[in-house]
């Protein structure tokens, strides 16, 4: 394939995923399944790899997210939002692995215990606190920058408004997901297409009294800025999660080597989960 060609098939996916990040995003509306939007990512950044002419403001390994919509305020993110890294199968778990190894110079003998966590299917936000009170709520956007969607994440009651434990930060951007349990949605299928499109399409609502009436939840697993935290670890993290009143993945484990990694993504693909 020679040069042009390649550009036109590096700028054909580029675009294509651009309007799926579009509608899933900004619209709420995903055109492609997570399997067909993540091989067209993987695509893109293989051929970023293998041809390093190829270059785009639009490319995933630039962009998270989408820009926030002109509905609402728009706030910069303290720490970026960033996206997660996929793995396929198990050599890219164990090449992950290899990469850790080699950046803190211990050879394939080094122990690792991983904190795995089953991902959730709903929209990221970010819960500003300062002394232990909930004042700020954004959503992803386009990572950098974030829509105030405050008002309606108030309504959540899974969302602690006041922490009043001595071990809270002064300050931080606690983070998550907003999501509809199946059994919720089953009384909002004939409005929203599925649980996620339901959980967005509420949190843009403009009435924060009518984002309150849909069942929504909020689940907490990580951090953005932080001022005073007093963790070692992600897993110790999320333990402290727990006794300030957020709810996390009970499904959340410890685990020591990728095989056992496999087994675990294994057991939960098998359990039906709402």
């Amino acid at each position: 394939m020679n040069k042009k060609k390649i550009e036109a098939d590096y700028k054909k996916k580029i675009n294509l995923f651009y309007n799926y990040n579009k509608n899933y995003y900004n619209k709420s509306n995903p055109d492609v399944t997570d399997v067909v939007y993540d091989e067209l990512k993987k695509e893109i950044l293989s051929l970023e790899k293998k041809y390093k002419y190829l270059n785009s403001k639009k490319s995933p390994s630039k962009t998270v997210g989408f820009k926030p919509s002109k509905n609402f305020k728009k706030i910069k993110h303290r720490v970026p939002m960033l996206s997660l890294a996929n793995a396929f199968k198990e050599e890219d778990l164990l090449n992950f692995e290899k990469r850790i190894f080699n950046f803190i110079s211990e050879n394939k003998n080094f122990s690792t215990v991983y904190s795995a966590e089953p991902k959730i299917d709903g929209i990221s936000a970010s819960l500003i606190y300062k002394n232990g009170k909930f004042i700020t709520g954004l959503s992803r956007g386009d990572g950098k920058e974030g829509e105030d969607i405050t008002a309606n994440l108030s309504t959540i009651e899974d969302i602690p408004k006041k922490i009043l434990s001595k071990d809270f930060p002064e300050e931080i951007d606690i983070r998550g997901e907003v999501y509809i349990q199946n059994s919720d949605f089953k009384i909002l299928k004939e409005k929203f297409a599925n649980p996620r499109n339901a959980a967005s399409g509420s949190l843009r609502q403009k009435n924060p009294n009518d984002t309150k009436k849909i069942p929504l939840k909020f689940i907490a697993y990580t951090f953005g800025f932080e001022k005073g935290l007093k963790s070692e670890n992600q897993f110790q993290y999320l333990e402290k999660l727990k006794e300030w009143g957020f709810k996390t993945n009970p499904l959340n484990k410890l685990i020591k080597g990728i095989k056992n990694l496999i087994i675990n993504y294994t057991e939960i693909e098998k359990k039906d989960q709402n």
